[in-house]
């Protein structure tokens, strides 16, 4: 079987390899350009590009546009039975049609909920105790296409959206080689998707990573894991702009943003009960425990977070 993998970042990373274990060498990896990364900002591979290398795999497309006509051309001279595609750009027709056997996605929730690029945090950002990923074949309209299979994992109460990624990627690469697995034996039965249950988990934007004090302390501590550690619940202190990493749920009253403890713990209310702070930083510096914060920081008790 002619398999073509796409993707790009690390959570795509373990769907390649198991594929690799499991026999289904990839005849050709698409990743994205090689780019200005990390702190020095020097030009490096993507994660999957590194993999395919260190797996032997040849060649590794790298497109600037996939819509354009040269990719298409590209794809369709390997002549792949499969298209794979975990983490990597939308595709037009014109490229995922090539597959004669089909073109399918990894997509990190449990389908028809949390279509689109965010589903890990908007998932934990709305108390959701369970998760997965869902495999289906691609069509025109993004994540609507007929479901091949679903495996589900819990997310726990404290569970940050970084911790479910790191299990999730591992739990996808099982997907992905078990539906290389059923189109290989012609055994995949695909059911659609039912619209009428789909929910939405568009691309997060700064706005949307500000703290809402004046919710629950269970929908702030929700929305402070979810979105952990990126792109990092953010909160201000005056003119200071501080994130909040981790946090556990904690008694206490006030005016939603009020500091109501702040020696050895970070008490902070909100529109009902409170959270603890556990994790925090502020703009230039690393991300500290809350006992570390205080001792560096000025913040005392009745002071307000977030307040204009």
């Amino acid at each position: 079987m002619r398999i073509l993998f796409m993707g790009t970042p690390e959570f795509a990373v373990p769907s390649l390899e198991q594929l690799v274990e499991a026999g289904y060498s990839p005849v050709a990896v698409a990743t994205g350009p090689d780019r200005p990364r990390g702190r020095g900002q020097e030009v490096s591979p993507t994660p999957v590009k590194t993999a395919a290398q260190e797996a032997g795999i040849a060649p590794i497309l790298q497109p600037e546009d996939v819509t354009d006509d040269a990719f298409a051309e590209a794809v369709a001279d390997l002549e792949p039975d499969v298209i794979a595609v975990v983490a990597y750009k939308i595709l037009p027709p014109k490229v995922f049609t090539t597959a004669t056997d089909g073109a399918f996605n990894l997509h990190g929730s449990l389908l028809p909920r949390y279509r689109g690029a965010a589903p890990i945090n908007h998932a934990i950002m709305q108390g959701e105790t369970e998760t997965g990923v869902t495999t289906f074949f691609l069509e025109p309209s993004v994540d609507t296409g007929d479901v091949i299979l679903k495996k589900e994992m819990p997310i726990g109460p404290d569970e940050t959206a970084g911790e479910v990624h790191d299990r999730m990627k591992v739990l996808g690469g099982e997907a992905v080689v078990e539906t290389v697995q059923q189109i290989e034996a012609g055994t995949v039965d695909p059911q659609p998707q039912d619209d009428s249950r789909a929910t939405p988990a568009p691309k997060l934007h700064d706005e949307d990573a500000e703290i809402p004090w004046g919710k629950s302390g269970e929908d702030v501590h929700n929305h402070i894991r979810g979105l952990s550690p990126y792109p990092g619940a953010w909160t201000m202190h005056d003119d200071t702009r501080l994130k909040v990493y981790r946090t556990r749920r904690a008694d206490g009253e006030g005016a939603p943003g009020e500091v109501i403890a702040a020696d050895k713990q970070l008490r902070v209310a909100c529109g009902e009960g409170a959270v603890e702070v556990l994790q925090i930083q502020q703009p230039g510096r690393r991300r500290l425990d809350a006992t570390d914060f205080l001792n560096g920081y000025d913040l005392s008790v009745g002071e307000r977070l977030g307040a204009e």
